[in-house]
């Protein structure tokens, strides 16, 4: 390969080196000096140099000494090395003439970054001293910046990913004498020992923007005779961003003319939810919209306002598909809401979620009159559902709509549907999204909605595998809704 050398470590050598510079001691007649740095271990030729080739020469001290003493690669960092990023870049004109900047465009260059190789960086500090005080007066200085760690940049490039970093402060050796101290040398060294996370770039390609040769789209508005920018442009979408009140948005089970379970989400105005942020926060400031098995990211209330493709080409890190996870937070759990993601082929749009159902809550015991249990077997509209061939098993079911109601129950002349009820043909009488059990003979309530309320209840439909929650007068699947920028995030 070609000959390439960028000075990368050096320059990461040269932060150390700075960033150990411009500290100070004051000696005993109150006189401020500052401490040299300079890049090298103490070996026999250096402390020869320091000496001035003599052994009558009292050494010069205090003084720092910054050098490497390690450096591996990374392989926790490592992402996939095919990854290619490209950034335009827009220069502005310059004239060589009157050696000035111009306020007009000049070339156009497309750079095409490879991903970068990452490592650790050990470096030792040295700090030399002639006496105690002169020691401990430098370590206060240093010490007290490294909490643990300290932030560097290397670059002031624009197109640079990888210019910053962070300095750790791993171990400290206090002294090199021992005890008792010797008298070969008058200088003492106390060793500080840093790591830092770097990343080893190979070169950028660097291509010239190719030139416009045919619009496409027309501004020129007929109407006018002018030229009309808004043609062009989008039309700008108000965002209010306070909540939508909870009265505004309802979330409720269906079924649909087949039979089939379908989440409706209904609101006046942009959905919103009242779960709030612990984490950390989204790539971009996007927020997130929970469907089922389905995520879409939202901007500014806007659903599917980016790809999936799009949001995650830039990062530095490998989306496997199946393999990176989505992690949930919610203010009513103590734990994350977890499954795997894949983007959907034929919309790239839509997020494709496989849930692990051990992270979900636990469900919700209800008692009944066949024991306790926390699940129900079936979601049925009492409407369209005969529940006849159901009452083998003496299951749980959850109706969507009512059965009877005690204003009728009992009138002149009522006679409610044959199917619902009880064997001694009494009517039997229950509220929509209640849930109610058979007990052989007779229907039971065995979760009343109307009274419960204000209770947040989770139960999994063993017909589906799906768990729902209870809240607000409204059942819901556990993980839908609308999740902030800072409640959700994508674990590579």
């Amino acid at each position: 390969m070609q000959h390439f050398y960028d000075g990368q470590i050096r320059r990461y050598i040269t932060q150390m080196v700075r960033l150990m510079s411009n500290f100070s001691y004051k000696d005993g007649k109150g006189n401020l000096t500052q401490i040299p740095v300079m890049y090298g271990d103490l070996t026999r030729q250096v402390a020869n140099i320091i000496r001035e080739n003599s052994e009558n020469k009292i050494p010069s001290a205090p003084r720092m000494s910054v050098y490497i003493t390690a450096l591996a690669m990374d392989t926790a960092r490592l992402a996939d090395s095919s990854y290619i990023n490209k950034v335009n870049i827009r220069e502005q004109a310059y004239d060589t003439d009157g050696n000035e900047y111009l306020n007009k465009e000049g070339k156009n260059y497309t750079v095409e970054r490879l991903m970068p190789t990452p490592y650790t960086l050990t470096v030792n500090v040295d700090i030399w001293s002639s006496n105690t005080d002169q020691k401990l007066q430098i370590l206060e200085q240093i010490l007290m910046l490294f909490n643990p760690s300290l932030e560097i940049q290397t670059t002031d490039n624009y197109i640079d990913w990888t210019s910053l970093s962070v300095v750790n402060l791993e171990a400290l050796t206090f002294s090199s004498r021992t005890v008792p101290v010797g008298v070969d040398s008058e200088i003492d060294v106390a060793t500080m020992t840093f790591n830092t996370p770097i990343y080893i770039s190979p070169p950028v390609k660097v291509k010239r923007l190719g030139v416009i040769t045919q619009v496409v789209q027309s501004i020129f508005n007929e109407t006018k005779g002018t030229i009309d920018l808004d043609l062009a442009r989008p039309t700008a979408q108000a965002y209010d961003d306070a909540p939508v009140p909870q009265s505004d948005v309802t979330t409720r089970i269906a079924v649909t003319g087949t039979g089939e379970i379908e989440e409706q989400i209904l609101s006046e105005g942009i959905l919103k939810t009242d779960v709030d942020s612990i984490v950390t926060t989204g790539h971009d400031n996007y927020g997130l919209l929970v469907l089922g098995t389905t995520a879409k990211l939202i901007n500014k209330g806007v659903v599917g306002a980016q790809t999936w493709t799009g949001y995650t080409k830039d990062m530095p890190f490998s989306f496997n598909s199946g393999v990176t996870e989505l992690r949930l937070r919610r203010t009513d759990l103590s734990n994350e809401l977890v499954g795997t993601v894949a983007i959907n082929p034929l919309d790239e749009y839509e997020l494709t979620i496989s849930w692990d159902a051990d992270s979900f809550p636990a469900d919700t015991i209800m008692h009944g009159p066949n024991g306790d249990r926390n699940k129900i077997d079936y979601i049925i509209n009492p409407y369209t559902t005969n529940p006849t061939s159901l009452k083998s098993g003496n299951p749980r079911i959850l109706i969507l709509d009512s059965i009877n109601t005690s204003t009728k129950v009992g009138d002149a002349g009522y006679d409610g549907p044959d199917a619902w009820k009880n064997n001694d043909g009494s009517d039997f009488i229950a509220g929509a999204q209640d849930i109610i059990e058979w007990d052989g003979s007779k229907w039971h309530i065995v979760f009343d909605a109307s009274t419960d309320d204000s209770t947040v209840v989770y139960t999994t439909n063993l017909n589906t595998g799906k768990q729902y929650k209870y809240e607000n007068n409204d059942w819901i699947l556990s993980y839908d809704g609308e999740y902030q920028n800072g409640t959700w995030r994508l674990a590579y």
